[in-house]
């Protein structure tokens, strides 16, 4: 590890460092505006100039330049102010006046930077350069004319999504960023160069003009439109979300997020449930809670109160589930589910259905069968994972449909009988891979080839010493809370319906299946006007992730708290309570009166979601050497990337996304 002296300062730095990172270790801030820790070294917008010895007598830029022994580096010299302020001085050159209407004022790099480090004045007298507006789509706003060509935006869409669609065109003062032939970035990703732009040349569309960021009021949340649950900033202002934002955390999301958790946030306000419905004459009309209560309390009178059944969404928090769990109980009944869509495999042993490489993990997979999964549209933060790991040279191999990846992969056709007579190719890279995995997806696990899977366990050598590569992938942010929790029946929904409960609880369930509880009480306890809601017979209004503080377990078992942003509006309540509530109803005791005991008793049960992290769910189970998978897997289960929740659905900007970018509708005019 060589040794380099930063502003008199002698400290270590790793082996391959830049002298950009050996400043920082060494607590220099440097300036930046190319520079990316996440994507490659371009070295083109010269702001990180320091002066080093051994070296030539002028500033050189420290982002592309080796960390090497004896180095004595200054930050902080006047040849390095000048050098910084000509630079900035150059940046600005072409940049328009926009600041008091740009949309990045108040969180923009190129503001803070040319406070910190440029001149106070301009000497340029000549005409400005003015660059065409590009489309990107209907989540991306350009001003290209603000653009400092620091290709942060070209290298994330070729490194990190996989889709080449952004570039530079032309040469010298007439360069321009574009999408090739001005078409939307359609891809799952596109929105995070939003976040490098470190200029107000890409902003958010659906978000122009609407908020300054020192209005808003920040909080730390967990994304729900998947079950990846990366981490996110709720901004909002009064009573609204007015945007979503990722926050940085290397073992879940890194710094990015999909254009669904970014963007579904202005469906928190649309077609949202604020009153009490009930069924009456055959439409649902507006009632009171009292006589809600009544009607659940009639359908189960008598002693007897446990045909009763709970049916968990797929964007639950832990304590609503742990919460239904308890009515349940004191009400009698064990008739619980969370796998609203019918799918029934094993949940005896958790470590068979959990991520157990971990989503840091995958990226140093060597060899990766990815079975029933369109991992791009049901956990696109995987994707970038595996595209990273096919850099480092693994091979991926799919059984399932074709989709478009974004990295090389062999498709091995759609028929599970390949599970039990993989092709030689396929054997030969597992047997010389080290960290070999397998990602089991919502279509293998619907159609129970779980247990096939796992008799590849020894085959393909998924498991070693420090290495676990047995994956499922799952889509609902619900899923592992609610298995944690229990809310699994060996036969699944089709359990439930053959119960043929007196009243079904219906919590946020919008993807079910309504028909078999035709005799039933349906009682929707959620907060759009979805699905669920159409076959309800009484709607009970409740808050949604950003309205209420929650703990969340996503596809690894990671255990992670979201807080509350926002209340929920008009009658809506929190869905602890209105459990609670219900419970005084129907006159049984849950066992707690504020949302503390709620948590403390649900720690209690299940430990484990007492800390956040990774739980341990123990080895896995022994397979079965005869179970083979049978059938074939003809498509997977989200249909439409932009429109799979509730919030989704409600959500303007992802019926736009939904419309433009995956049915290729052309959106029309006013005057059309």
């Amino acid at each position: 590890m060589p040794k380099v002296t930063v502003d008199g300062q002698e400290i270590e730095v790793p082996a391959g460092a830049t002298v950009l990172q050996a400043c920082e270790q060494a607590g220099k801030e440097i300036p930046r505006f190319c520079y990316h820790e996440r994507l490659s070294i371009a070295g083109n917008c010269r702001m990180c100039l320091v002066e080093v010895a051994p070296g030539p007598p002028k500033p050189q830029a420290s982002c592309a330049l080796p960390a090497t022994e004896g180095q004595t580096i200054r930050t902080d010299t006047p040849m390095v102010k000048k050098a910084r302020e000509g630079v900035m001085e150059f940046l600005l050159i072409n940049h328009p006046l926009d600041c008091p209407i740009c949309d990045q004022g108040g969180e923009c790099d190129l503001q803070d930077q040319a406070v910190g480090y440029g001149r106070g004045g301009s000497r340029y007298t000549e005409n400005k350069r003015a660059v065409t507006e590009k489309y990107m789509g209907p989540l991306i706003k350009t001003v290209m004319t603000r653009c400092i060509h620091c290709t942060r935006c070209v290298r994330f869409s070729e490194e990190i999504a996989g889709v080449d669609e952004i570039g530079a065109l032309y040469r010298g003062e007439d360069m321009q960023i574009t999408t090739y032939l001005e078409q939307a970035a359609a891809h799952e990703m596109s929105a995070n160069v939003i976040d490098l732009c470190p200029v107000g040349a890409l902003t958010s569309r659906p978000y122009a003009f609407e908020a300054r960021p020192w209005e808003l009021k920040k909080t730390l949340s967990i994304d729900v439109s998947d079950a990846v649950g990366a981490n996110i900033r709720l901004d909002s202002r009064g009573r609204e979300v007015m945007r979503a934002l990722p926050r940085v955390n290397d073992d879940v999301n890194e710094e990015w997020i999909s254009d669904k958790a970014r963007y579904q946030v202005d469906g928190l306000n649309r077609r949202r449930l604020d009153k009490v419905f009930m069924r009456k004459r055959g439409g649902l009309k507006e009632s009171s809670w009292d006589e809600a209560f009544k009607a659940i309390a009639k359908a189960l009178k008598g002693k007897d109160k446990s045909s009763i059944a709970a049916v968990a969404g797929d964007l639950l928090d832990c304590e609503t589930m742990f919460a239904a769990k308890s009515l349940l109980k004191a009400c009698g009944s064990t008739l619980i589910e969370g796998r609203q869509t019918g799918m029934s495999y094993d949940v005896s042993n958790l470590a068979a259905v959990n991520f157990n490489s971990t989503l840091a993990g995958i990226e140093t997979a060597d060899a990766i069968l990815i079975v029933g999964s369109h991992v791009r549209w049901e956990a696109p933060l995987v994707n970038t994972r595996l595209r990273k790991a096919v850099k480092r040279g693994a091979k991926v191999f799919v059984v399932g449909p074709q989709w478009e990846t974004t990295y090389p992969a062999t498709f091995l056709g759609n028929d599970l009988a390949l599970l039990g007579n993989l092709p030689a190719d396929v054997v030969d890279a597992f047997k010389s891979a080290e960290r070999p995995a397998l990602i089991l997806g919502g279509a293998g696990l619907a159609k129970g080839a779980l247990a096939a899977c796992l008799g590849l366990v020894d085959t393909l050598g998924l498991v070693k010493t420090d290495w676990n590569g047995f994956n499922a992938l799952h889509f609902s942010a619900a899923r592992m809370g609610g298995l944690m929790l229990g809310f699994a029946q060996k036969g699944g929904m089709a359990d439930i319906a053959a119960a043929k409960p007196k009243v079904l609880l219906a919590l946020g369930a919008d993807e079910m299946n309504f028909e078999p509880y035709v005799d039933a009480l349906k009682v929707y306890i959620g907060h759009h006007g979805d699905k669920g809601a159409h076959a309800a017979d009484i709607v009970l209004p409740a808050a949604s992730y950003a309205e209420k503080d929650g703990t969340y377990v996503n596809t690894e078992g990671r255990v992670q708290y979201a807080e509350k942003a926002v209340f929920a509006p008009g009658d809506a309540r929190e869905d602890w309570t209105i459990l609670r509530a219900l419970a005084d109803a129907l006159d049984v005791n849950v066992g707690f009166d504020s949302f503390a005991e709620l948590q403390a008793a649900m720690i209690a049960e299940v430990p484990a979601l007492g800390e956040e992290g990774l739980a341990d769910y123990g080895p896995l189970p022994k397979a079965d050497a005869k179970a083979k998978a049978e059938g074939t897997i003809d498509a997977y289960p989200i249909k439409d990337f932009y429109l799979t929740n509730p919030i989704a659905r409600a959500s303007t900007v992802m019926q736009q996304c939904s419309a433009e970018l995956l049915h290729g509708e052309e959106m029309k005019e006013a005057a059309e």
